[in-house]
């Protein structure tokens, strides 16, 4: 993730996280991806039932539940040992997480352990008792997916009306005191309502919003040809920020991310000097640095729905082992997995123009799901870097 408002807008320093030494369980939540003891933040696929269709599924998920799913006692065995672990963060995914009847219960015992539980939703199944069972159990943050306004949106879902209950969902959580944002992955299907949604979070008082760039996995594999190019890759991140230091210009501070592309680091790092504000520039690239680029097998991992682990919730080609078998601590700290052994040294691995990279350090060879989407190579170059070799190497 990088975090634009806390970038550009400069919300946060290098000294606020030094504060607390960098040590995750220390570190207040919007800290957490600077800290210096990355346990990972999990993802766990707790059902593969969805009530949507949506056309860039990276689990490629439609329909009921599975027979294999995890049982109510094996999801708590998962979450007594990521607690036990470590690990900071639980975020609930699917599938549709609120199609599994148990989620206020796992929510809870995953808070009861000491867990900080997220939820990522469609929105479409939350109404005013639903978002007031999540504040209730402790739940922190819910995330739900619009992307775009409303025809774009419902074409994106499959479903008609899919828009309009996502944001009565939205609103519900607002009226319970729950914290709520958006998550939206920008296509060249959808890439011309990103302004409607910056609207958007000023009417309806939204304070979070994440912007994915496409990553080429599951059902998002058959629309890559609908991934932006560099050069409108560019645009639209100079329209983000652009936006993001407009609204905090107003006194309306929006927390703005984007997610999937750990290009978007140095090339606002590089806006910075274009702008001539190099004490800025420095600043941004120590966060950068303590950031660290994908963490992909190191700072986020995935469990699905039958218990099988990825290096991240896009990688499903690699598993590295499953819980029913092992704990997820053990499958994690093994150091005879090759996969998740090479991807915490990923300098001694990547290829091509990364070899070579001033900025490898802050960005750690961005995506293996679609560098090997694209090319057939697992350590080949990301297709999705948009920065110019003279960029690169100056």
């Amino acid at each position: 993730m990088i975090g634009i408002s806390k970038l550009y807008c400069g919300s946060v320093e290098p000294a606020d996280a030094l504060r607390y030494g960098r040590k995750a369980k220390r570190l207040p939540s919007h800290l957490l991806q600077f800290s210096s003891d990355k346990k990972p933040v999990v993802v766990w696929n707790c059902t593969r039932a969805c009530n949507l269709n949506c056309i860039h599924c990276y689990a490629h998920v439609h329909g009921g539940c599975a027979e294999d799913e995890l049982s109510f006692a094996e999801g708590c065995a998962l979450l007594d040992d990521l607690a036990q672990f470590g690990s900071p963060v639980i975020l609930f995914s699917g599938g549709e997480p609120l199609m599994r009847k148990d989620l206020p219960e796992l929510a809870e015992y995953a808070v009861s352990q000491g867990l900080r539980a997220v939820l990522s939703t469609n929105g479409t199944r939350i109404d005013d008792r639903v978002a007031q069972r999540m504040k209730n159990v402790g739940l922190s943050y819910v995330g739900v997916s619009l992307d775009g306004m409303r025809e774009t949106n419902d074409r994106f879902r499959g479903v008609d009306g899919a828009f309009d209950r996502a944001l009565e969902g939205i609103r519900a959580c607002r009226r319970a005191g729950i914290k709520v944002g958006l998550r939206y992955t920008i296509t060249r299907r959808n890439v011309q309502d990103i302004d409607g949604i910056f609207d958007l979070l000023e009417r309806e008082s939204i304070s979070r919003v994440c912007f994915y760039h496409l990553v080429y996995a599951g059902r998002g594999e058959d629309i890559s040809k609908d991934d932006l190019s560099h050069e409108e890759t560019r645009r639209v991140l100079d329209r983000i920020i652009d936006r993001t230091a407009e609204l905090h210009a107003r006194g309306l501070p929006k927390e703005v991310l984007t997610v999937d592309n750990h290009c978007d680091g140095p090339y606002l790092y590089l806006r910075f000097l274009r702008e001539g504000r190099e004490q800025d520039a420095a600043r941004v690239m120590e966060l950068l640095k303590m950031n660290g680029g994908n963490s992909s097998g190191h700072g986020i991992g995935c469990v699905s729905w039958n218990g099988e682990v990825y290096p991240d919730q896009f990688l499903r080609h690699h598993p590295v082992g499953n819980v029913r078998q092992r704990p997820f601590s053990e499958i994690w700290s093994d150091q005879d997995n090759i996969v998740l052994q090479s991807l915490k040294n990923k300098k001694a691995h990547v290829t091509g123009k990364c070899v070579h990279c001033r900025f490898l350090d802050v960005c750690a060879g961005n995506f293996r799901a679609r560098a090997e989407a694209a090319t057939g190579d697992f350590w080949g170059v990301d297709p999705a870097c948009y920065l110019s070799e003279e960029e690169l190497r100056q």
